[in-house]
């Protein structure tokens, strides 16, 4: 955390309006973190951001509706979880740096990982899923259509899974250990969908890189990498909705089936694809200023660009466009990508998202159009489904009430 993210005793006593010994039993209960202010100093400063939080709270009990309201743009925390904890400008899932997981394990592990609290399951857990059938769903995986008008990933995924989850009655066992083969039995049915051809024995990043891109064997880091940071990002819109389902008792296909219609949203997933339309207007490096130029004079936003959670940045872009210019270095959408983002920085002091970076990775790597949004969906499944299993646990509906504004009673 940068000096100007700590304060010292004084203002965080002044900020919450308390005594210096009451600042003290906060930090003593570990509510607000503090450090040495100098290397062997007895001198302390304290975080800026635990004591807003912790401001926040104070004002929210003093006005419990503007609260609750608040809560659902951007706000307090409302639902407990112990899946990704974004922090400081990183992102963890389970306690774990979400950048060396991606580094060092496959997205099958991170699937062991959030639905049961352990990477050392994934063998067991997907191993069981291959013995499951899908050949009786490839008429409708390969090349669906409705009415001659070709469906997306996406579309396809939405229209597969109700037919699958009538054939799996297994889904209706919603133990842990049950929901967590259930979920196993999705995935692999989505990465059918979206490849166009039943997986046999081929992990997920290794199947979609053999079929999306044959002669670039070193595509299949990145697509891991890619898919691991996708699988999770707390009470995202799409997560939530996942989790409202499977609070009323939803099997787990329900739930990835809320979460993709969520996503499919131009506020969440759109994203994705209006990065896409934001990367055709670029043909060359060159043409980065005038383009964004354009675009300001129009009134229109930079997909891709901004997020409310990272101001210092997006670490999971970070980390895609980085590993993207390490290996593909004379690659010209990996140059484009690089002279948008410092335009970006230097002008409107934004910085990369998830979605900029994962239109990048499809460009870098010539995956087919579509393939972006297909990756985020699939990443984020196992999220979906790590929320359904926390929320089977918790066996409570979410039932939030509505602050009636409507005319009042005749």
């Amino acid at each position: 955390m940068s000096s100007d993210r700590y304060l010292t005793a004084k203002e965080a006593s002044e900020i919450l309006d308390i005594s210096t010994p009451t600042l003290y039993a906060y930090v003593s209960r570990g509510l607000i973190r503090s450090e040495a202010s100098a290397p062997g100093s007895r001198h302390r400063r304290y975080s800026l951001e635990d004591v807003e939080k912790l401001l926040a709270r104070k004002q929210g009990r003093q006005n419990p509706e503007k609260l609750a309201q608040d809560a659902l743009h951007w706000g307090t925390p409302v639902l407990d979880s112990s899946i990704t904890l974004i922090d400081n400008g990183k992102l963890y899932y389970r306690g774990k740096d979400v950048e060396v997981l991606a580094e060092s394990h496959s997205i099958e592990d991170i699937a062991s990982l959030i639905w049961t609290g352990t990477t050392h399951e994934a063998d067991r857990i997907f191993s069981q899923a291959l013995q499951v059938d899908l050949l009786k769903y490839e008429n409708m995986v390969i090349n669906m259509d409705v009415g001659g008008a070709q469906l997306s990933q996406l579309e396809s995924l939405q229209a597969v899974l109700p037919i699958a989850a009538a054939d799996d009655l297994g889904a209706y066992n919603l133990r842990p250990a049950a929901a967590v083969q259930t979920g196993a039995r999705i995935l692999r049915l989505m990465t059918a969908v979206i490849v166009d051809e039943v997986p046999k024995q081929a992990g997920i990043a290794a199947l979609l890189q053999e079929l999306w891109t044959p002669e670039n064997p070193n595509a299949q880091n990145h697509l891991n990498g890619a898919l691991i940071l996708c699988a999770d990002h707390e009470l995202n819109a799409s997560s939530f909705a996942a989790r409202v389902v499977a609070s009323t008792g939803a099997t787990p296909y329900a739930v990835v089936i809320a979460g993709l219609a969520a996503l499919q949203g131009v506020k969440h997933g759109g994203h994705t694809e209006r990065g896409e339309a934001f990367f055709n207007e670029i043909k060359s490096p060159s043409d980065t200023r005038s383009v964004i130029a354009d675009r300001l004079r129009r009134g229109e936003e930079m997909p891709g660009f901004g997020h409310q959670l990272y101001p210092e940045g997006d670490p999971r872009a970070a980390y895609i466009i980085d590993r993207l210019a390490r290996d593909y270095p004379d690659s010209p959408h990996v140059h484009i990508a690089q002279t948008v983002a410092s335009e970006m920085r230097l002008s409107l002091e934004q910085e990369p998202t998830l979605d900029f970076a994962l239109v990048t990775l499809r460009r870098t790597l010539d995956l087919p159009v579509g393939s972006a949004l297909a990756i985020f969906a699939l990443g984020r499944a196992v999220g979906w489904i790590g929320h359904a299993i926390e929320q089977y646990a918790e066996d409570r509906l979410i039932r939030p009430r509505a602050r009636y504004t409507g005319n009042p009673p005749e």
